[in-house]
């Protein structure tokens, strides 16, 4: 799948690749560079620290409902076809 930049340096991600990985409006992405290559991942807000008698528990800071719909196990299928065995 191919896309252009534009003068001001946006990259349109295509609807199709957004909507796998669950990205909105809005949505915050690390930007990662190499040699090679230039990554985006989308970012997650940390998790709430919470005492629960003498444990920390990690709570989401995010409703549930908010989380991307992702399928992993299609993403990773897709991945191991995507190399010359």
């Amino acid at each position: 799948m191919k896309t252009t930049i534009d003068k001001a340096g946006r990259v349109v991600i295509p609807v199709a690749v957004r909507e796998r990985a669950g990205l909105k409006a809005g949505a915050q992405l690390e930007l990662f560079v190499d040699d090679i290559s230039i990554r985006l991942v989308p970012t997650c807000p940390e998790p709430k620290l919470v005492h629960n008698g003498r444990r920390l528990i990690a709570k989401p800071s995010v409703d549930r409902e908010d989380l991307p719909k992702v399928d992993l196990a299609s993403m990773v299928e897709e991945e191991r076809n995507r190399w010359p065995s």
